[in-house]
């Protein structure tokens, strides 16, 4: 009979007994960097117990690597990729990755098949860490990221539950900043267009109008909801002119909305701030272009990303940072000027 052929135990076998991902368990073996002490240990343990010896191929190519993190979406539109707050967010999280050793994997997980693949990629530990924006309330990631070893870091606060690890805007300040600039104005009977309401974001955006409005002894139930789009924002704007013809000041929770609420206003027949002053949320690039220009609220968008990256990496080296909140401030132009 032939020798039966001994099997050595592989670095995926040494990483699974270890608890760790295949990238991290490759850094360790080779003494680089990012990699905390109790990995390495666990690291090291699993190998002497499974007799794993890397060969020198497998070491040259582990030291030419540092693993990679994935940035999944949960969005299969098109249109998502020329976003103006998607593109920034990436822009921050590609700026902060290329000071580590982590290549950037961006992975669409929509539709079932999106988030099977993402489902196995999380299991097979070929990735170091993942990334999300935040997710609306009954949206099937959540339960991979439930599921997920892996250190997973999200954009924004979930609806419900709770996360471990989150970067946020103050998104509630900032909205009642806005709703104060309105009533500081002169303003008094203001509404506000939301987002969709089973975002956090979007839910703490209309909080902080809420909030404004009560202390100035004003009611808050001229709401109309939409969908964070020019378009959203436009027929949002129609709906509430139809019911409250006598608003004379808009909070819309986002800059794209508040574009859409401005072009109805102007087909209406409305002066804008004379008639109706309008104030957005984001200070993307679309609010200098509007006519006249929008007051928003200005958020840090590339330092999001930025964030999320950095706590990420810091996970991944073995630390445990605390949730981050980055603040937000108003920016008066002429679509809301100051002064009564």
């Amino acid at each position: 009979m032939p020798d039966r052929v001994l099997k050595l135990p592989t670095l995926d076998e040494v990483a699974q007994r270890a608890g760790v991902s295949r990238s991290v368990a490759s850094r360790a073996m080779n003494n680089a960097r990012n990699v905390s002490p109790a990995k390495r240990e666990a690291v090291a343990r699993a190998a002497t117990e499974l007799g794993y010896v890397p060969n020198a191929t497998a070491r040259a190519l582990a030291t030419s690597t540092g693993g990679s993190v994935v940035f999944a979406v949960s969005d299969d539109d098109p249109a998502l990729f020329g976003d103006p707050f998607f593109s920034q967010v990436l822009v921050g999280v590609a700026g902060a990755l290329d000071r580590s050793e982590l290549d950037l994997t961006l992975m669409l997980a929509s539709s079932e098949r999106g988030q099977a693949r993402l489902d196995r990629l999380l299991r097979s530990r070929r990735s170091d860490g993942l990334m999300l924006m935040a997710l609306r309330g009954d949206d099937p990631l959540n339960r991979l990221v439930a599921a997920s070893e892996l250190p997973v870091v999200l954009g924004g606060r979930p609806l419900r539950g709770e996360a471990r690890w989150y970067v946020d805007v103050d998104n509630r300040g900032g909205a009642r900043l806005a709703t104060e600039h309105l009533l500081g104005s002169g303003r008094t009977r203001i509404a506000t267009i939301t987002g969709p309401m089973d975002l956090q974001a979007s839910v703490a955006r209309y909080d902080g109008f809420v909030d404004a409005m009560a202390v100035a002894g004003r009611g808050s139930d001229m709401v109309e909801h939409a969908d964070f789009s020019f378009e959203g924002g436009a027929q949002a704007m129609a709906r509430l002119l139809a019911v409250h013809p006598d608003i004379d000041g808009v909070f819309a929770a986002s800059d794209n909305m508040a574009a859409g609420a401005v072009r109805t206003l102007k087909a209406q027949g409305r002066r804008v701030p004379d008639d109706v002053a309008v104030v957005g949320f984001d200070d993307l690039e679309i609010a200098r272009h509007t006519e006249p220009a929008l007051t928003t609220v200005s958020q840090p968008i590339r330092g999001l990303g930025q964030e999320m990256a950095t706590m990420l990496v810091r996970l991944i080296g073995g630390e445990s940072p605390t949730p981050v909140i980055l603040p937000t401030r108003l920016v008066v132009r002429g679509s809301a000027p100051g002064g009564v």
